[in-house]
């Protein structure tokens, strides 16, 4: 498997089977997804220390920001009112939130496994 598909499967980095996410989170019940502290498979560790996962709230603002200007791309050929337009902006960040915080976390994780990986290797 490439490492595309393990990113949007959301497996472990380091032997592709196990699964990162032990639930994915509800938007309508207020709760965020929750990571597995290590794999089923491989037994790998996730969460690596403290604010691990600091730099993914920068990754995941990038996510959203670059989905938002494509809904405005897309959508700015039917609406035209700008009040329309940006509760549809806001409706949609809200809506894609907790799938961006599963895919900003996972390409951090797999941004930062991989530099390791190269490390052992040498």
């Amino acid at each position: 498997m490439s490492k595309f598909t393990d990113i949007v499967e959301e497996k472990c980095p380091k032997c592709g089977q196990g699964k990162v996410f032990k639930s994915k989170g509800s938007l309508f019940l207020f709760r965020l997804p929750k990571m597995n502290e290590h794999c089923e498979v491989c037994d790998h560790k996730f969460l690596r220390e403290p604010g691990y996962f600091f730099g993914a709230m920068y990754v995941s603002y990038g996510l959203t920001v670059a989905e938002m200007i494509g809904v405005y791309a897309i959508a700015h050929f039917f609406i035209k009112d700008f009040g329309y337009m940006l509760a549809l902006i806001a409706f949609m960040a809200v809506a894609l939130s907790m799938f961006n915080f599963r895919l900003s976390r996972m390409l951090w994780i797999y941004m930062f496994d991989s530099k390791e990986e190269k490390k052992e290797q040498a």
